[in-house]
């Protein structure tokens, strides 16, 4: 029998925060567009990291795809 999968309960900040990862922008590219210190930025991260059990970046998107969290982008096979 295989692992159950633990339903994960994402806010829409870490949403949006996933799927501009997932588009190739970085912390401080964030920092910049939400107005937001990058210190915030990463600390926010990394406990959604934490929370998803990701140990980067990459780590958390493939997750977030995996777990259709974040739509695929078309033309791009999860």
């Amino acid at each position: 029998m295989g692992k159950e999968e633990v339903l994960l309960h994402i806010t829409p900040w870490e949403r949006s925060a996933l799927q501009s990862l997932a588009k190739g922008m970085t912390t401080a590219q964030l920092a910049v567009v939400l107005r937001t210190p990058e210190s915030d930025i990463e600390q926010r991260l990394g406990s959604l990291f934490t929370k998803m059990g990701a140990a980067s970046p990459t780590d958390a998107v493939a997750a977030a795809l995996r777990r259709g969290l974040i739509p695929v982008a078309p033309g791009h096979d999860a």
